[in-house]
């Protein structure tokens, strides 16, 4: 089996490399995240990179890739610990591709592969805890139109989207919907997050909108399994400039006048993070893989992933702290905003405990060690 990139998938993280390090510097980061932590014009130009359309079929304006393709993109755009929401039109596109009639298609996903219109998934509620089973949001069709009232928190540049996709119980079961911005009884409330980006509480009352399908939950675990496949990659991105940070670092500081990458305890430190990047690596790899796989598969192999990359992602972090000092945790010097990253990335979409309790409850009599 050949584990090797194509070179269609070299070439794109080139040119996701080049524009993160040339075009989103750690200057501009800061300078973004003071102004509200999303600038419009880094997404237009990841857009014209053809990002937001890598999973919308060329039909519809998009590139038409796959999951491995999307890794590729969200791991590097974790080494620059981008905040632009490229992985919201991942989720977005692919979920709209694959369960929306033909009209919303039409409208929405154009828009979205251009990177004209920003669309989110909203589907965090505040006592949900990660369960997509629990939700209060409820839709209403009345001539023919649909109305949703409920709300939905942490929604990512919520104030800034142009449309939603909403879970909603319609006659007792999950469907999912559209809601675009500004639509009549919709507000967003923004504010910025732990890692310096933005995110918004949404407010619906009898908002009208667009059925994207009944089968809401099925299309929701969908959407979520891409999220984690999404995070998982740009954890590996991240944790891997962490290290090179790090390593530069140990390298230059200096205690009983050698460096401290010379001391032995600090190396087995360095060694420790190094196996627990590896290892989240190959289960990135991993959760990318079995995304076209049949939905039960798919949805215990995303939680096993994840759970690594939890796992991964506390001792990176914390490690690289540690190693660091007193000035691991300033604002001012770069590896604190890694850290505060992976902290976040690790709650994204169910944390480390969540997903345990994922992998335990799919487990067979056998566990798998004999299957």
């Amino acid at each position: 089996m050949d584990f090797d990139f194509s070179d269609d998938q070299e070439q794109l993280r080139d040119a996701v490399r080049k524009w993160v390090d040339k075009g989103y510097t750690f200057e501009r980061r800061r300078e973004i995240t003071k102004v509200g932590g999303f600038d419009r014009a880094a997404y237009t130009e990841l857009a014209e990179l053809g990002l937001c359309g890598l999973y919308v079929s060329e039909d519809h304006g998009g590139m038409g890739m796959g999951p491995v393709e999307g890794m590729v993109v969200m791991e590097e755009l974790g080494r620059g610990i981008v905040m632009e929401p490229i992985q919201q039109a991942l989720i977005c596109g692919a979920v709209l591709e694959a369960y929306a009639p033909s009209t919303v298609k039409a409208e929405w996903l154009p828009k979205i592969a251009g990177g004209e219109a920003i669309v989110v998934l909203a589907q965090q509620e505040r006592k949900a805890r990660y369960n997509l089973n629990k939700c209060n949001a409820q839709a209403q069709q009345q001539d023919g139109t649909w109305n949703i009232t409920g709300s939905k928190s942490m929604v990512t540049v919520g104030d800034h989207a142009d449309a939603f996709v909403v879970p909603a119980m319609a006659a007792g079961k999950l469907a999912l919907f559209l809601v675009a911005k500004g639509a009549k009884g919709s507000s967003t409330a923004g504010y910025g997050t732990q890692d310096g980006a933005r995110a918004a509480e949404l407010k619906l009352n009898q908002s009208p909108a667009s059925l994207i399908t009944l089968d809401g939950l099925t299309a929701l675990r969908h959407a979520v399994d891409i999220g984690i496949a999404c995070v998982c990659a740009e954890a590996v991105g991240v944790m891997d400039k962490t290290m090179t940070i790090t390593v530069d670092y140990m390298n230059t500081r200096k205690q009983f006048n050698t460096t401290i990458a010379t001391f032995q305890a600090l190396r087995h430190r360095v060694a420790d993070m190094k196996m627990q990047l590896e290892l989240g690596r190959s289960m990135s790899y991993y959760a990318s893989l079995k995304l076209n796989t049949p939905a039960a598969e798919r949805h215990q192999s995303l939680a096993r992933a994840k759970y690594q990359l939890g796992n991964s992602m506390r001792v990176v972090g914390q490690q690289s702290v540690q190693l660091h000092g007193g000035i691991g945790v300033t604002d001012e010097y770069i590896v604190s905003h890694y850290f505060k990253k992976l902290t976040q990335l690790e709650m994204t979409f169910g944390d480390t405990l969540h997903h345990l309790g994922q992998v335990s409850e799919s487990m067979q009599d056998t566990a798998g060690v004999f299957a």
